[in-house]
């Protein structure tokens, strides 16, 4: 059974910082391609960021580079989401992604508020 469970998300003040986790189990994690997307409130799922299936390659959205930083690792099986300076724009719903040919994996989702 393909599970992507994502974790670390919450109440952050502007400028601060927070880590998310996303724990894939059920399918071969490594020769899958991993990204992040977010949902804001009454807008569409958009991409954040990237990583290739080896963690080779990284790509990001303008709105998150230098800010962002994507990573995975293999033998745990875990992709991470490293956020800092928040913004009030960066609270949404984030969303692990896995995609490998016609395969997209999803998970449920974790809230990130930013905000005083």
């Amino acid at each position: 059974q393909v599970q992507l469970v994502e974790s670390g998300g919450g109440l952050v003040q502007p400028g601060g910082s927070l880590r998310l986790s996303c724990a894939a189990s059920g399918f071969t994690f490594s020769i899958y391609a991993m990204s992040w997307y977010r949902q804001a409130p009454g807008k569409e799922r958009e991409l954040v960021a990237r990583i290739s299936s080896y963690g080779g390659s990284t790509n990001y959205a303008d709105s998150v580079k230098g800010r962002f930083t994507i990573s995975r690792d293999n033998t745990k099986n875990t992709v991470d989401l490293q956020m800092n300076s928040l913004k009030p724009e960066d609270t949404a719903v984030y969303y692990c992604n896995g995609h490998y040919g016609g395969n997209y994996y999803w998970g449920k989702g974790t809230l990130v508020t930013v905000s005083s």
